[in-house]
């Protein structure tokens, strides 16, 4: 027989992976959720970004053909392109955004930063101009705005590329985390029929083992020794086996040890039975020596004492045979 992994082992086995395969995926669920809500507030952050550039330079143009100095507007779409700015490329804590995800957009970022510190340097330089304006900057003050506009045009399609970058590796992840998803619900299928192939395999094994338990006895000739039960299955039916067999084992052997014992005590039966013929014939043929006839009666009362303790002998293993058998029966 062969000794298999145990039954118990095999249960804790399967359902810890059961069990932290389905752990291992509920918790992918929530950290996909997570970070989808995240990836979308800095995809939001950074479109807004290109909005505010526009929103920038589309100010500059009214104030400019207004001769207005009401900057609220303006300075409040510049912090807020800077602040966002500043949370995409470092990092935000309190909103939950964690810097540039890789060198890529961490680049880009740097690009973007670059050609914002010379808008910005337009803009600061057409705000002082505007408040100062006059015959001698105006000329000056038209070659910032024109700076401006041909500026914000860069500085809008990188931010463009800034977005792109962004939503790809943000469906690049879901779609990797997906993947790992579709792949654990595989594994996790594929798990559960291999259980349920395991458990048919142990229920085939324990049947196996009834069966032979059962009909071991009843398949019996009683006059012969029991055969033991011989499966292959997991190591605690083996060792019930192994246990049975061993039982069986010791009644085959007290079997055999009362079957011979009761042979030979009949055996040693009929050679008395025998001398004590041959002593009646002997005691017929010396009727006329009185003395002798008793002596050899003597002789015969002896050897059938001793045929009679030996029939007694017969009787009792002949009653350790019936006791065995009856054993054997019960166990039917």
């Amino acid at each position: 027989m062969v000794n298999g992994i145990k039954i118990s082992t095999k249960i804790k086995i399967l359902g810890a992976l059961l069990v932290v395969l389905m752990l291992s995926l509920i918790a992918l669920t929530i950290y996909l959720n997570e970070k989808n809500i995240k990836d979308a507030l800095v995809i939001n952050i950074a479109g807004k970004e290109r909005m505010l550039t526009q929103k920038i330079s589309k100010n500059v143009f009214y104030l400019y053909q207004n001769n207005s100095i009401n900057f609220s507007e303006l300075d409040d779409a510049v912090e807020e392109f800077v602040y966002g700015i500043n949370s995409l490329k470092d990092g935000n804590v309190l909103r939950g955004i964690e810097s540039a995800p890789t060198d890529d957009i961490a680049q880009q970022l740097s690009k973007i930063v670059v050609l914002w510190n010379s808008f910005d340097k337009n803009v600061q330089a057409f705000k002082n101009l505007l408040i100062h304006k006059n015959k001698q900057n105006e000329k000056l003050l038209k070659s910032k705005v024109d700076s401006i506009y041909n500026t914000n045009i860069h500085l809008l399609n990188e931010v463009d590329n800034l977005v792109t970058m962004y939503t790809s590796y943000s469906e690049n992840k879901t779609q990797a985390i997906k993947n790992f998803q579709y792949g654990g619900a595989v594994l996790l299928f594929i798990l559960m029929i291999y259980s349920l192939y395991q458990l048919k395999i142990i229920e085939a094994h324990a049947n196996e083992f009834l069966r032979h338990s059962k009909t071991i006895i009843e398949a019996q000739d009683e006059n012969k020794p029991l055969a033991p039960i011989a499966i292959e299955a997991e190591s605690e039916i083996v060792e019930a086996t192994d246990t049975i067999n061993c039982f069986i084992n010791k009644i085959n052997k007290a079997m055999e040890y009362s079957t011979e014992a009761v042979e030979k005590s009949q055996q040693a039966s009929y050679k008395l039975e025998e001398i004590t013929d041959e002593f009646d014939k002997l005691i017929d043929d010396i009727q006329d020596s009185a003395n002798l006839s008793t002596q050899l009666s003597k002789s015969e009362d002896i050897a059938i004492q001793s045929s009679e303790d030996l029939l007694k002998t017969t009787k009792k293993l002949s009653e350790l045979k019936q006791q065995l058998d009856t054993l054997l029966i019960s166990c039917k």
